[in-house]
């Protein structure tokens, strides 16, 4: 008798055990985990028309993993993982809910893709025309009314009949306005055309008056002489600008501009071919040691606030990584250092 009540017992605290582990499986946190992702070669992903593919080298975009950590255990793991950085979901995301979130990291991938397509096409020598098409929305302030009615990357097309292009455009009318007055607002949400009705407020600030209360991005149409296609897959945001413009500018060029280096990189890029800050450089130039690359762009330090040369300086330093880490601030200094290079013996 004394065995079976020691055998109940021991059921019961597993029991016990079980549910708790159950109940904690779907406790969410707050927080994502970012580990060092993928480093894919770009002439499988970028075909430019009549543009040439042939090289001995080849030119890498580098991704982070990231993963919402949403259970303890997820967590814990992150914590004990190497090359894990741990945020808070507010400072990945703010605001946004999951979906306005990915929607968002999609526009700045696809705007990324006309960035580069723009900036390694002028590099090359060739003309492009780019038409502001609306602005989209990149976050909506805390006072505004129209929390629940527009979302981060819906597309600001018109306000009360007048076409909106660039943010002058919705200022210098608001000027006349008052706070509580109703504005008809035309935009486009995941393809579909919506029309709503948002109440102005006070915009904060020295020079305050009355606004939507939103921050908003240009949004344009890229028009080129020939057909650049991107197949990015499920990789979201900005950061691959830098290589898809230096593989654009390899295929239109025809030049063999690795020299039979494998060259990765990253940075945001924008249409007059300057490269910006990104997140994640950490976990990205780990991924680059780890597949054997021979050079590594990255966004050179040029405010004050920039971090990225130093944290990938710091990165290489401390674990002796065997890259050259090579900082630039222009698609054309990128351009220039392979040009410079040596054949790869």
């Amino acid at each position: 008798m004394k065995y079976d009540a020691q055998m109940t017992r021991k059921k019961r605290i597993l029991i016990v055990i079980c549910l708790i582990f159950a109940v904690t499986l779907f406790i969410p946190t707050p927080f994502y985990l970012f580990q060092p992702g993928s480093v894919e070669e770009l002439s499988s992903k970028v075909t430019v028309e009549e543009g040439g593919k042939a090289e001995q080298g080849h030119l890498y975009l580098t991704t982070v993993l990231s993963v919402k950590a949403s259970n303890i255990y997820y967590l814990a793991y992150g914590l004990l993982a190497p090359h894990t950085d741990i945020q808070r979901s507010h400072v990945v995301k703010g605001d946004m809910s999951d979906k306005e979130y990915n929607r968002w990291l999609a526009y700045l991938m696809k705007s990324s893709q006309e960035n580069a397509i723009t900036a390694g096409l002028k590099a090359a020598g060739e003309e492009v025309q780019v038409i502001p098409n609306g602005m989209i929305v990149r976050n909506i302030s805390e006072n505004s009314k129209a929390k629940g009615i527009i979302e981060a990357g819906d597309i600001i097309l018109e306000v009360d009949g007048r076409k909106i292009k660039v943010t002058e455009d919705l200022l210098g009318y608001f000027k006349e306005k008052k706070p509580g007055e109703e504005v008809s607002v035309v935009f486009t949400r995941d393809g579909e055309k919506k029309e709503e009705q948002v109440e102005l407020v006070l915009l904060p600030g020295k020079n305050s008056q009355p606004g939507i209360g939103i921050g908003l991005e240009e949004y344009v149409e890229v028009k080129t002489g020939r057909n650049v296609n991107i197949q990015a897959g499920d990789i979201g945001g900005p950061s691959a600008g830098l290589m898809f413009s230096l593989e654009i500018y390899r295929q239109v060029t025809g030049e063999d501009i690795t020299k039979g280096y494998e060259v990765a990189g990253t940075g945001t890029i924008d249409k007059a071919g300057n490269v910006g800050q990104i997140g994640g450089i950490a976990e990205k130039i780990a991924a680059v040691d780890k597949a054997g690359m021979d050079i590594f762009f990255c966004p050179m330090d040029v405010l004050p606030s920039d971090t990225n040369e130093k944290e990938v300086k710091a990165e290489t330093e401390k674990y002796g990584y065997d890259v050259k880490i090579v900082p630039v601030k222009t698609l054309d200094e990128a351009i220039n250092y392979l040009d410079r290079l040596p054949p790869k013996s």
